[in-house]
């Protein structure tokens, strides 16, 4: 095994940080930081800024010029090996005359998958894989589930009273958390691929569904709205804006011609819900990573049901709502507190005077999407 110097670290860390900078920009393709140093001291940095634009690799190599040769490469990901809208950066690696490649993981998208690392090494260059492995695979845990799942990374979010209520009995829910709670809900829908709700949340609320962060370039996610029999379409606030929006109906509904939206049709269970798993494969057939869930506690609730909740992001207000009110999730048939879902806590804090919980189910629960 190799034994990684702390400037191996602290490199790898310095990539890694570079390729957050385009968690808003990259997708579907993976967020990828690459540092070029000669032991510590650095002589190009990049990172993939945008899909269909140069990697990480190139830019870093741009930046160093002549002096890449017999230096070393840190990368957060496996250098493509395969020609598609840009040239493999594994050969322009080999081409600058890097003496070294210390990568955080391989990349198991089939193109490259090995191919890469393969290259590099035929070239007589030294290759290195798995330092901060576990940072690597948290940065692109959406690319990574499209690619090893299936389906998208999802996540759920909520917001809600000490008491786990998300609106009264009437259905009033504005507002529960404060603006500083709304205002970072925005940075999350911005790093997603879609926001999807369901027909109830666009009958009751007349959401647009876009993301609206404070600053910093992104791509519009995709509005999914699940809808059986199109009973949503007079709702237009989810059509508005450049954002693009997909209707996700039933068999025997009938789109309209409506030029501002999509429709896909998919299967319904007996009892009139969709195969959720079928709908998130179809959004992982589109390209999608991320998906933000903003929906009713039936929804959601069927969703972690059926195992399909990587992370559950929930923003708890100092109020209580009383007995009456709705709850955060419905449907989970939890009688006893062996059924009740183990929660893993991943991040708390506040955000104004609200609570912010970022929570992921247990392995056991995870497993079953």
């Amino acid at each position: 095994m190799s034994q990684f110097t702390a400037t191996d670290h602290l490199l790898m860390a310095r990539a890694l940080r570079l390729a957050e900078r385009a968690a808003w920009t990259t997708r579907p393709n993976p967020m990828v930081g690459c540092v070029i140093a000669h032991g510590d001291q650095v002589v190009g940095e990049g990172w993939h800024q945008r899909a269909g634009g140069p990697h990480a690799e190139v830019f870093a190599l741009r930046q160093a010029g002549e002096r890449a040769r017999g230096a070393t490469a840190y990368v957060t990901l496996e250098p493509c090996a395969h020609y598609g809208r840009t040239p493999p950066c594994a050969l322009a690696l080999i081409d600058a005359g890097v003496g070294r490649v210390v990568a955080a993981m391989a990349d198991p998208f089939p193109d490259v998958d090995g191919g890469g690392f393969a290259l590099l090494r035929q070239a007589g260059i030294s290759v290195e894989v798995g330092l901060m492995a576990a940072q690597a695979r948290e940065l692109n845990h959406g690319f990574l589930s499209r690619v090893e799942r299936g389906r998208p990374f999802v996540r759920v979010k909520l917001a809600g009273s000490l008491d786990g209520r998300t609106a009264m009995a009437n259905g009033e829910s504005k507002w529960i958390t404060g603006e500083a709670a709304r205002a970072d809900v925005q940075q999350w829908r911005a790093r997603a691929g879609a926001i999807l709700t369901g027909a109830a949340t666009v009958v009751a609320d007349d959401p647009q569904l876009t993301a609206r962060p404070l600053a910093g370039d992104f791509m519009p996610p995709l509005r999914v709205i699940l809808d059986a029999r199109l009973r949503t379409l007079d709702y237009g606030r989810v059509r508005e804006g450049d954002a693009p929006t997909l209707y996700v109906h039933g068999p025997e509904a009938v789109p309209p011609a409506l030029g501002a939206a999509e429709f896909l049709a998919c299967p319904v269970l007996a009892d009139g819900r969709f195969d959720l798993l079928v709908v998130l494969a179809q959004l992982a057939a589109r390209g999608i990573n991320e998906v933000h869930v903003e929906a009713g506690p039936t929804l959601c609730g069927a969703l972690l049901k059926a195992g399909l909740v990587d992370e559950l992001l929930i923003y708890v207000a100092p109020l209580l709502m009383g007995a009456d009110a709705r709850p955060l999730l419905a449907g989970l048939g939890i009688e006893y507190m062996n059924q009740a879902v183990p929660l893993e806590m991943k991040d708390v804090r506040m955000v104004g005077k609200d609570l912010r919980l970022l929570l992921r189910p247990s392995t056991r629960m995870a497993s079953a999407g």
